[in-house]
């Protein structure tokens, strides 16, 4: 399984929302500070890129050599119509400060120094320490797994409902008669999670495990058509 440092380097370097929020910034009327991207440095630092007049870079301007704390919070939803869609949520708090010269003209970058994170997720909830952050790298499938999992949710949900056949002693409470599906919920390098709705209000969740950890989305279509063809037998 991914451990929670790689969990939250992916959310960081994927398309989920997130939002910054600076202590004692007054945002009565300013519009939500949402960085238009999200980057990890070499030690661990994350850089978010604003707008050269957002709120955020003027604290962090005047702030010069005092400590301005903030927190990056991570919320990430499933590109798919699903029961109880967000999937998790990371908080990643630290340091703000600006750096002049590498972002876009009205555009500035802000560098978050990690001081701490944590994480709530499918997985559970954990704490990441710094070293292992820096030291973690995002899931190879975080760009693409929204369009992987609306495909397999549109174009495969034959298949998806056969997994079901892998179940063992929940395969009969799986193929209940009038079972709304089988939907994808998550996808990662080691394997792929599904919601198996039985009702409008009952659904539970099932993971199936890859022979070995995918690499890119090559390796990932062999892995899903072994995935299916064990279902299938």
């Amino acid at each position: 399984m991914p451990s929670a440092a790689e969990r939250t380097r992916t959310l960081v370097q994927s398309t989920c929302s997130a939002l910054l929020v600076v202590p004692g910034l007054d945002l009565a009327r300013a519009e939500p500070l949402i960085p238009d991207s999200r980057s990890v440095g070499p030690e661990g630092d994350v850089f978010l890129e604003f707008a050269a007049d957002s709120p955020a870079v003027r604290a962090a301007t005047h702030a010069q050599g005092d400590e301005l704390t903030a927190v990056l919070e991570i919320t990430d939803v499933a590109p798919v119509s699903v029961p109880h869609r967000i999937r998790g949520r990371a908080w990643i708090s630290g340091w703000l400060t600006s750096v002049p010269g590498i972002a876009e003209p009205g555009r500035m970058m802000l560098r978050l120094e990690f001081g701490e994170a944590y994480v709530d997720d499918l997985w559970g909830a954990e704490d990441i320490e710094p070293e292992d952050f820096r030291d973690a790298a995002p899931d190879p499938l975080v760009l693409h797994e929204a369009e992987l999992l609306q495909h397999l949710a549109s174009a495969h949900d034959e298949q998806m409902r056969t997994l079901c056949g892998l179940l063992g002693e929940r395969t009969a409470r799986a193929l209940a008669p009038n079972q709304p599906g089988a939907v994808p919920v998550a996808l990662d390098r080691f394997g792929l999670r599904v919601r198996f709705i039985e009702s409008r209000d009952a659904c539970f969740d099932a993971r199936f495990e890859f022979p070995e950890p995918v690499r890119d989305v090559t390796e990932l279509r062999r892995a899903m058509h072994t995935l299916f063809e064990a279902a299938a037998s």
